[in-house]
């Protein structure tokens, strides 16, 4: 369990120098002339009359030094705290019958492993169950902190003709910004590498991918051999994108849900703009619980086809 959420720090700490990098990276003229060109169009909304949404990139609220915390990096930092206290919290005083937050985590965990197991085995999910419980538990959870209401809602800002205006949000959900998504999907690429190694080593790589497959001899073998070894190059340009892949289906789930909240409770107008957003929270609820879940699931079937290959081929020459 200490290990389970004692990872969610690593998604935090590459949250924060994702942003950091990408906030230097940026020239303060670049900084500047965006400022100015998201006041312009602020201003030409409110003149239409049209309603601003959230905004695709996060807000930098304070710095520890030189590195910029961005108001979704907090959000992360707060759910991995809060899950780590909390299950030292539970897990403190175990019982053999469980009950409470104890009965909470263990159903949590033994459903996971057992979930998993189902689908990567029994000697792959011993390696790597750690890792996939982590993302699902750390995911789900930050999506659904993003509902919280005040999350996005209080901040700093200035008075308008609608009222109050939040300008810069204290807290936004914590996957509806790219540079967290992309940072959950390179430490998982990271480790989809390592463990790719551990199984196959560098030979066993090279042949996983441009190997080619089945048993043929004369012309037709190095026939073959030329047509797997051009299809290995699209295999390396399919696992390369899949960073990209996962990170953007997670963004863009969470920060279009967000933005249809903001967009319900404006058209409800002062009356009614909480009660129009409520259906729509139910639905939030389970696409954070979705989306959790299809990003472990690809995760870990991503993870299964390059480490059972070449178990599997040597069983059958055995």
């Amino acid at each position: 369990m200490k290990t389970i959420l004692a990872a969610a720090v690593w998604f935090g700490l590459a949250a924060f120098l994702n942003a950091a990098e990408l906030g230097h990276e940026l020239p303060a003229t670049a900084l500047t002339a965006a400022h100015e060109t998201a006041g312009s169009a602020s201003v030409a909304e409110e003149e239409h009359g049209e309603h601003h949404g959230l905004p695709s990139a996060a807000v930098t609220v304070f710095h520890i030094g030189p590195f910029p915390v961005t108001n979704s990096m907090l959000v992360t930092w707060i759910v991995a705290v809060g899950l780590i206290i909390f299950a030292q919290v539970a897990m403190r005083n175990m019982q053999l019958v469980p009950s409470g937050a104890q009965n909470f985590w263990e159903w949590m965990v033994e459903s996971l492993y057992e979930f998993l197991e189902g689908i990567i085995g029994r000697d792959l999910v011993k390696k790597t169950f750690w890792f996939f419980a982590t993302i699902f538990i750390f995911i789900l959870f930050t999506n659904w902190f993003g509902l919280i209401p005040g999350v996005g809602t209080i901040g700093w800002g200035a008075q308008g003709e609608h009222g109050f205006e939040i300008s810069r949000p204290l807290l936004r959900g914590g996957n509806a910004d790219l540079n967290m998504t992309l940072a959950i999907s390179m430490v998982f690429f990271f480790f989809w590498i390592v463990w790719a190694l551990q199984a196959n080593g560098v030979k066993g790589m090279f042949l996983h991918l441009f190997g080619p497959k089945g048993e043929s001899t004369g012309l037709l073998k190095i026939l073959l051999i030329v047509i797997f070894f051009l299809v290995g190059f699209l295999e390396v340009f399919s696992i390369l994108f899949r960073p990209v892949s996962l990170s953007f289906r997670l963004y863009g789930n969470i920060f279009a849900g967000e933005n249809m909240l903001e967009a319900m409770a404006t058209m409800g107008g002062p009356a009614f703009g909480w009660l129009l957003p409520v259906p729509f929270y139910f639905m939030e609820l389970l696409v954070g619980l979705v989306q959790a879940l299809v990003f472990m699931l690809l995760t870990s079937v991503f993870t299964m086809l390059i480490c059972m290959h070449e178990e599997g081929h040597a069983a059958a020459h055995h």
